[in-house]
Parts: C-alpha cells; structure tokens; sequence
C-alpha cells in the first residue's frame, strides 16, 4: 500500500512538472482570436487552469504521503501580505466588481509561487521549468525577429505586420525579453568555462545560440518602439509627473473614504477611474495624450499606490526588498533568477506592468526561492503539519523529526484537499463564466460587423446573462438596443405609424437600452464612460421620452464629476443645451471647454455656433476665426470652416448693410485636429405626441473633489 501511494505522489509530481513546464512555454505565445481582448484574457485563463490543476495535484499528494507539508520561504509572509492588500482593496472598492476581475489574476499568479516553490524540489525539476521559459523566450524572440524582416508565418490576418506581438505590445515584449535574457545567458554560461573546442558540448552550443536569438529578438522589438515601422506608433505611457500627481491625490482626496482611500486606495485595477477623476487640467496641454484616458500608470509601483494604498506600496516594498536580505542564504549572484528578479523590480518602478509582467514577477520569485532552497536549505526548511492520535485523543502540532512516533492520519490532508477544491471551484465556475461571455460579445460585435441584428442582439443578452457583472458589456448592449430602436423607426414609411407589434417592440427595446446603461453605472458607479454613455441614450431621446432631456442633462452632469478636467464632457453638455436651444447654457459649457484647452478647435467651434444662435455673429465669427487658425494644416477642416466663415460673414454684411468683415484671428501652433463637429447625439429618434415613460438615472455618487476648471497656460 504505502509503495502504491508513493507512486501516486511520484506521478502528481511528475504531471504537475510537466503542467508547469507547459505554462512557462506557452504563456508568452498564447493567444486567441474567439475573445474580445485575444492577449491578455487568454493568457489569465490559461495560467488560473494550470495553477488550479497543480494545486489540486498538490493537495492529491499531501493525502498520498498522509501528510501536510510545507516547503518555508523567506518570500511567504510578504507574498500573503500583499496580496491580502490587494483583495481587501478589492473588496472595499466602490467600482468593486471591476476590481475583483482584475485582483483574481493576481492571487493566482501568487499562488503559483507557492505551487512552484512546492514541486520544484531538486535539479531536474528546477532545470525543466528554465528550460521551459527560455524556450517560450525563444519562439517569441524567433517571431519577433520573423515579423520584423516581414516574414509572417501564422495564418491570421491581423499577425501579418512588424507590430505583431502574441504578447499584444511592443513595450510588454520588450520587459519579457528582457527578464528571461539572464536565465537564457546562465543555461549558456558553462561556454566561457571551455578552454578546447573538444571540451564544447553540444548543450553549450544550443544554450548560447538561444541567448543570442533572445537578445536579437530584445533588439529587433526596441528598435520597434523607438523607430515604429509604417502604422506603428510609440509607446503611449502616462507621463511620471501626471502618475505621480494622480497616485497621491487618490489616496487624499477621496472624499467620503479617505481613510480607506488612504490605506487601500482605490481597488486593484481601477486605476482608470484615477485617472479620470484626479488628472489635473495642465493634461490637456499634452497635444498627443490629451484625449487619451489610460488604465496603467506611469510605473507599476504608482499603479499600486493609487488602487491599493499605502498599506498596499507597503506590502509590496516589503516582497521586493525580503529579495536581498540575509535570510535568503547564500551567494544571491550566483542564483540563476537574480538578475531576472531584480531587473523586474527596477522596472517595476519606472515603468507600467500588465498581468503578463507581475504574472512574471511571481513566476521568477517561485523559482529563485526554489534555487534557493535547493542549494541553501537552512532558511528554506520544510515543515509537516499533522494530526497525531495520542491515547488521551490530544490533537498536537509536531514539525517533521516529531512524526514519525505517532500513528498517522489523513484527515488533515484531507480537509486541505477540501479547501483546494473549493478554491479552485469557486474561481473556475466565475472564470468559465466570464470566458464563455466574452467569446459570446466577442460573437455579436462579429455578428454586428455583418449588420446581423437579431444575432447581434442575442448573442449579448447571452454574454450578459453568463456573467453579468461586466459594465462594458451592459454599455454595449445599451447601444445595441437603442441601433435596433432607430432602425425599427427609420423603416416604418414616412407618413406612416408602426403597427402596434412594432411600436410596442420599440418601446421595449428603448427601456431595455436604458435599463441596460443604468446597469452599468450601478456595477461601476465611478466610471464616467458609463455616465457618459446614458447620457447619450437619454439624448437620443430627446423629444420621444419622457424627460428624457433633464435626465440627459443629469447623467452628463454626473459624468463631468467624474471626469472634471476632460473638455470633451463640456462639449457634451454643452450640445444637450444646444439641441434644446438654451443658447446661454450651451455657450457657458462649451466656454468651459475652451477654457480647459485653449487649442481645441471642436470647442472653439461649438461655443462659435451657440454665439451665432444667440444672434451674435461678431462674437462667433471670432470663435470661427480661432478654428481656422488651428486647422490650418487640416485641409478638410480648413474647408469647412472657411465656407462657414463666408457664410457668417455675408449674414453680418447683409445685417450691417455693407461688407465689413470682423476677423481677429488668434496666434496658436497648428497641429493635426480631430475633426470639426458640432455636438449631436449619437442617434435620434423622432419627437412623440405623448412621449413614453421612461427610468431616471439613479445619481447617488457625491464629488471626489470639487475643481474649478481653469484656462491652462
């Protein structure tokens, strides 16, 4: 019996190898098509399956060696202290769903770790994981080098350029590369040792060739980001001083928690909605970056101040600086991982991580510890959990050298084995759900591509009902339903009224698109494209809902706090004004939004048009002759402004009597603008004799600040 179970342990040792092995080779290289984001989804999927099956592995074999045994590390305290962080600020997020999908990935990366550092016991085991994630360095340098001389081997369309990466950035290849170089250089390192060519052997050979195909394929991806090739473009990151300033204002200014802002900030992953509300005016004058709203900060060590808090950077400063002390034994240089590990932590101050990086982080941590604890063993000792049946039935706790006098157990293993599988099922039932709704909306926008409606349609309430705790989704079946509406509506001949199926399918459709976009301002209260997007809905509806136009005006308003500095939410409201010709609301908006960017043309021309409303051509023609000053390289701008331009001026000759023409142009640099549009709603349906019913927006989230939005210099 007892050989039987050490062969079944023997086997979950090797298949858990094996499982790991497969991770680290195909973890920068898997991706797939079927899903809306076909990088990083695949990827968190692919490592959560393969930490929950080799976790479930390990508590197999703790009931085949009857025993709980923990491997100790000098890493374990600062690992469970951080990513308790992160979870709690999980929990504790106003936007709390949004942050918990993006937390999970990152308590299964950390309980890789402990995965790694479990299995990975002896040399074999530790130099099969290397080989694995070296090789995954190699297919993905060897392709990085392929699409660069334009060689494209994959079958799919959208690969066949220089920019293609499985990883889905440039920036993010680079960063891989960049770790995985010294485990490639280490594995080759035996080459400089040999003093004949007799002496070379044929692993030597193979190990240098691969490091210098990963530093190829390092340099062949910088060159990318410095010299993007045709379509390509430069790395957008965050500037440090924007990073800087919105990490700290998170954690201060949050009214109604600041303390909870304070110690656990906004919640891992929701450093969007940081951004958004804490960016400062002098944003706007960043002309490249301006329209932009970013998910990552400037560094991963801001990223982490703003959603986790102070107790989070702390927790985190704490895992990075346990890496260089004493306990972790031994000569660090000659640790294979402990240039990777500590380039991951250089960079991880000075530049943003997706979950491919800090997924990485905790990978190379699990095999540095495992090194360690090979090689160095005294602070990377083992300890046994056990219960042991004494004659007075005392349950006592004994390390290692201690059980073997007593009569052994299984319940213990047992009841950890219970709590690996519910684990494991809980975080696959909700990560099976997710994936299967996302390759769903990944269907419909197929599907809705082919102007296929009702298969647009069905595939989304599908996704949603999968898992309904995604707010983008929610926004893009809002808009679904109301396209649906307004097509129903433009088919039905003019002079004509829809049956009453199809009006009461209308009807339907409106309220559902509008339950749908409040749905998702409920998931994420704090995100101002949710906002944004049911004021949209509602001015659409301007006219055929009930007051559809006070609610618009509301849900822009919430938005706009939430997103206080972005002019673009002023032109907004702004057009809601204009189109119910409160000429006056309209011009104060749109003046906001010039004062918030003084070289935005599309202010300049909506707050232009509400003074021409007003009756005040001299006043507009200025407004007019400021946009032409900042087209002027916009050939289809500049057209467009100079015709109305003439025409303005021909309505002030005909008023005045004669041909005085008012031109105060304005001195500013011209750069390339979007393009000229006065502010409209998206879709609009026709005004009803007795608007229908229709739900308000449920504003209930107060300011995080109060700003007074200033002209920036």
């Amino acid at each position: 019996m007892k050989q039987t179970f050490k062969e079944i342990s023997d086997y979950l040792d090797n298949i858990s190898l094996l499982l790991l092995g497969i991770l680290f080779l195909a973890f920068p290289l898997f991706f797939l098509t079927a899903t809306t984001d076909p990088y990083v989804l695949p990827k968190e999927i692919l490592l959560g399956a393969i930490t929950l099956l080799t976790l479930l592995a390990l508590g197999g074999k703790m009931i085949s060696d009857a025993a709980v045994k923990i491997k100790r590390t000098p890493f374990d305290l600062p690992i469970l202290l951080f990513t308790a962080a992160v979870l709690i600020s999980s929990f504790l997020s106003i936007d709390r769903y949004e942050s918990l999908t993006a937390a999970v990935p990152l308590l299964l990366a950390a309980m890789l770790y402990f995965v790694i550092v479990s299995f990975i016991t002896n040399e074999s085991s530790l130099f099969f994981t290397l080989y694995g994630l070296t090789a995954g360095g190699l297919i993905l340098s060897f392709g990085a080098i392929l699409s660069f001389f334009k060689v494209y081997i994959l079958p799919f369309a959208f690969t066949h350029t220089q920019t293609f990466t499985p990883i889905g950035s440039s920036l993010d290849q680079a960063m891989y590369l960049l770790f995985i170089l010294p485990v490639a250089a280490y594995l080759a390192k035996d080459i400089l040792n040999v003093k004949t060519l007799k002496d070379i052997q044929i692993k030597n050979l193979v190990f240098t060739a691969i490091s210098i195909i990963i530093l190829m394929g390092l340099s062949v991806t910088i060159d990318t980001l410095v010299n993007p090739p045709a379509g390509g473009q430069k790395p957008l990151i965050l500037p440090f001083e924007t990073g800087f300033q919105t990490a700290f204002a998170a954690i201060s200014q949050d009214t109604g928690r600041v303390a909870q802002g304070f110690f656990f900030g906004s919640g891992f992953g929701t450093y969007y909605t940081d951004f958004t509300r804490f960016k400062q005016a002098a944003f706007n004058t960043n002309s490249a970056l301006w329209s932009l709203t970013f998910t990552r900060s400037s560094s991963f060590l801001l990223e982490l101040l703003a959603t986790t808090g102070v107790l989070g950077i702390a927790a985190f400063i704490f895992l990075i600086t346990s890496v260089f002390k004493k306990n972790t034994g031994g000569n660090l240089k000659k640790n294979p991982l402990f240039l990777s590990v500590l380039l991951i932590i250089i960079v991880s101050l000075i530049l943003p991580f997706s979950f491919l990086e800090y997924a990485l982080l905790f990978i190379l941590l699990g095999l540095f510890a495992a090194y360690q604890g090979i090689h160095h063993p005294k602070n990377f000792f083992e300890f046994e959990l056990q219960f042991v049946a004494l004659k007075k039935g005392l349950i006592a706790f004994s390390e290692t050298q201690a059980v073997e006098t007593h009569s052994l157990t299984r319940f213990l293993p047992s009841l950890f084995l219970a709590i690996f599988i519910a684990v494991a099922g809980l975080i696959a039932y909700y990560s099976g759900h997710l994936l299967v709704s996302d390759i769903l909306m990944q269907e419909s926008l197929v599907a809705a591509s082919k102007n296929n409606g009702v298969q647009t349609y069905n595939l989304q309430r599908n996704a949603i009902s999968t898992f309904p705790y995604n707010d983008a989704y929610h926004r893009i079946f809002s808009q679904t339903n109301l396209s649906l509406a307004n097509s129903l509506v433009l088919q039905t001949p003019k002079g004509s009224s829809p049956s009453a199926q199809t009006q009461q399918t209308i009807t339907n459709l409106i309220q559902q698109s509008i339950t749908e976009a409040r749905t998702a301002t409920a998931i994420s209260p704090l995100n101002a494209a949710d906002w944004q997007n049911l004021a949209s809905i509602y001015r659409s509806l301007i006219g055929f809902g009930k007051n559809a136009e006070n609610f618009s005006i509301l849900a822009n308003q919430q938005a706009i706090i939430l997103d206080p500095n972005n002019p673009q939410e002023y032109i907004n409201l702004g057009g809601v004004y204009y189109q119910l010709k409160q000429w006056d609301n309209a011009q104060h908006e749109f003046q906001i939004a010039v004062n918030l960017k003084p070289d935005l043309a599309n202010a300049y021309y909506n707050l232009g048009h509400a003074l021409q409303a007003k009756n005040d051509l001299t006043d507009a023609l200025t407004q007019y002759e400021t946009v032409k000053s900042l087209v002027a390289n916009n050939p289809a701008s500049l057209k467009e402004i100079n015709q109305e331009i003439a025409a303005l001026n021909k309505q002030i000759s005909k008023e005045q009597g004669n041909q005085q023409q008012v031109s105060a142009p304005v001195a500013h640099t011209p750069y390339t603008q979007t393009p000229l549009k006065l502010s409209s709603p998206s879709a609009q349906l026709p005004q009803k004799q007795n608007p229908i019913k229709i739900p308000a927006p449920t504003v209930s989230i107060t300011p995080t600040t109060t700003p007074t939005p200033t002209p920036t210099k």
